[in-house]
């Protein structure tokens, strides 16, 4: 379930935004506790609120006293916000990159993207 690469911490905190993102802990709702996440990824208490603390420095979670974590208001709509701008600096930057040393202009570009999209689909263009 964990990989050995990263950091423990960090693997909690970016399950738990994956699961912000995609609406499965909805803005509101609650977020298991540390001992709930130590016992089902079977890794330290500490560990795993060092995981939620990430995502509450983020403003992303926060805490209600004797209550427990909850997923802050705006916290999916951040994240979103977020992802998009990393997605365009890792993938559509180098794309649009290697496609001018290709000499591929911006229309013929968009139509392989809408082609490949199709592809993906299982729909022929």
């Amino acid at each position: 379930m964990l990989d050995e690469g990263t950091p423990l911490f960090a693997q909690i905190a970016e399950r738990l935004a994956e699961e912000i993102a995609d609406g499965a802990l909805a803005e509101g709702g609650r977020v298991p506790s540390t001992n709930e996440l130590a016992a089902f990824y079977r890794i330290n208490p500490a560990t795993a609120a060092k995981g939620i603390n990430v995502l509450t420095d983020d403003g992303l979670l926060e805490k209600r006293r004797g209550i427990g974590m909850f997923v802050a208001a705006g916290a999916r709509d951040r994240l979103i916000q977020e992802r998009r701008k990393r997605f365009a600096e890792r993938y559509v930057a180098p794309l649009v990159t290697e496609a001018t040393r290709l000499g591929i202009d911006a229309e013929t570009l968009t139509a392989l993207i809408h082609e490949a999209s199709h592809t993906q689909e299982g729909v022929t263009p």
